[in-house]
């Protein structure tokens, strides 16, 4: 029997509402759609890596990154992010989708790692580390087969489904198995803004980098809270930054 095929798929285009060209902002002399390839590289389940952006313009600079750096592109709908999802999991013959989006340079690839296990030992549909809040925002992943995405595909039909991708699976719990990650003790951390939505979000990012990266380019989440308990005063950079709900429109 062949072996799944493991994709990590990461959501990006240049035109985000609240930050336009976050993606292709710059820390330490690097982009942060590199520091998450680079991130994911680290994870052994991964076959491969795609940036699954949009047929715009807008978005060359992203196909034209990923060919400098060696990462796959897929170039599909702007809006419909599921078929933009489905349809780059088809063109390189996926069979497992590891979804990560644009805004989350800093992801750990042991919490990616655990959350495949998860999902692989069995008995569940969809894995993610984000059902029930417990990591900082930032660290999110959710795995599922393409398989299942065709069912959300072919069925999901509101704008939250094809906008979120994996919306369908997750309001319909009584019909799909789901399996949720939680972080242990000492990762706990819900409120941590580590995502990328705003300007403030990209200071406390590049702080960050610029505080962990020259001596530990390997930095896990475990670095980064240490970090920020003995620099406290980097939180308030983004402490007035709301999350948008998947409910809400991006």
């Amino acid at each position: 029997m062949r072996k799944p095929k493991i994709a990590a798929i990461v959501e990006c285009r240049m035109t985000s509402s609240r930050l336009p060209g976050k993606v292709m902002m710059k820390s330490c002399g690097k982009t942060m759609l590199q520091y998450i390839a680079e991130r994911l590289s680290r994870v052994k389940q991964i076959d491969r890596i795609i940036f699954a952006t949009t047929g715009n313009t807008t978005d060359d600079i992203i196909a034209e990154h990923a060919e400098e750096t060696g990462v796959d592109c897929f170039r599909g709908p702007e809006d419909d992010v599921l078929s933009r999802v489905l349809e780059a999991a088809n063109h390189f013959d996926v069979d497992i989708i590891v979804e990560i989006t644009g805004d989350c340079p800093l992801i750990d690839p042991g919490i990616i790692a655990d959350t495949i296990d998860l999902y692989l030992a069995g008995a569940c549909d969809y894995a993610a580390n984000d059902l029930t809040a417990s990591f900082p925002l930032g660290m999110d992943v959710e795995i599922f087969s393409k398989n299942l995405l065709e069912i959300a595909d072919r069925e999901g039909m509101t704008a939250d489904d094809r906008e979120h991708v994996s919306w369908f699976f997750v309001r319909n719990p009584d019909r799909f198995h789901l399996k949720n990650l939680s972080a242990p003790p000492e990762l706990y951390w819900p409120d941590l803004r580590l995502t990328l939505d705003e300007k403030d979000d990209f200071r406390l990012i590049d702080a960050v980098l610029q505080g962990i990266l020259p001596d530990n380019p390997h930095f896990t989440l475990a670095d980064i809270i240490s970090f920020l308990r003995n620099n406290r005063t980097l939180l308030k950079l983004n402490a007035h930054v709301c999350q948008r709900n998947p409910e809400q429109t991006a």
